[in-house]
């Protein structure tokens, strides 16, 4: 399979690192978690990054409806006007879904690896600690047993991260964040209970980060409004870098005019 083989390498590296923490933990399925941690963590420069995006995207909503609603009949002009205006005050909005891009090649490593489980690491490493609080097999799919109680953990923490996360986002974009949750619930039944573990893991580490970042990151606070008389940003620093190094700004004022004194009485001859 394609797919396969070109994340071979990755998937060789999560199996290194699932079996170094199962000597740690003694448990796979607590080696899923604790890998799952890590991965996280090394993706917290991303969702830092992400936040900062969202952040400066939220700020400058207004003028991009200003935008939209003035170009709403020129869909090409308006598409033009608004990556100028995305240059111009360097938003990225692609930045939003880099964590989550990131992580999908360890999602389809480690299928790959939970696939062949017990043809590989099992058959060198034992079977101990396959189970997950005693209620699902991570080599077993998720519909066995008390697997859809996993599923219903994973829908609600899923909800929940997102919904955390994308409240400074703009409306159609939350609402299918939301959505997606939901519409993936018929294709994860046939996944192992040990990719639902690693994503329920990382749905929780998502909430309790959306939670710190509400707490702790202050919110930008947005531009100043400019009026219609207001020269754009552009055209003012191509005046600034125009002028002679040693050249100040000096308000235009009119010449002072000195008053002179009328003496009474007049003079005398």
């Amino acid at each position: 399979m394609i797919v396969a083989s070109v994340l071979q390498p990755l998937e060789d590296l999560l199996s290194w690192a699932l079996i170094h923490l199962h000597d740690f933990t003694g448990s796979w399925s607590w080696s899923i978690v604790a890998l799952t941690v890590i991965v996280r963590m090394l993706l917290v420069p991303l969702t830092v990054r992400q936040i900062h995006s969202m952040q400066n995207l939220q700020a400058h909503v207004p003028e991009m409806k200003a935008i939209q609603n003035r170009w709403k009949h020129d869909r090409q002009r308006m598409n033009q006007e608004m990556m100028a205006f995305y240059k111009e005050n360097q938003i990225n909005p692609a930045a939003s879904c880099l964590p989550t891009l990131a992580q999908l090649p360890v999602f389809f490593s480690l299928f790959f690896v939970l696939k062949d489980f017990e043809k590989e690491l099992i058959a060198s490493h034992g079977a101990g600690g396959l189970d997950w609080l005693g209620l699902v097999t991570i080599t077993q799919d998720t519909k066995v047993g008390w697997g859809p109680l996993l599923i219903v953990l994973y829908a609600v923490s899923q909800l929940t991260s997102s919904y955390l996360m994308s409240q400074n986002m703009q409306p159609a974009q939350r609402a299918m964040l939301l959505i997606l949750p939901i519409a993936f619930i018929p294709f994860v039944l046939n996944f192992p209970s040990g990719l639902m573990l690693y994503w329920l893991t990382t749905n929780l580490w998502t909430t309790g980060q959306g939670i710190v970042t509400r707490t702790l990151v202050p919110k930008r606070q947005p531009p100043p409004k400019r009026s219609s008389r207001t020269p754009p940003k552009a055209e003012v620093q191509a005046a600034e870098a125009a002028k002679a190094p040693g050249e100040r700004k000096v308000a235009a004022t009119p010449p002072r005019v000195r008053k002179v004194k009328k003496k009474k009485g007049g003079s005398r001859r």
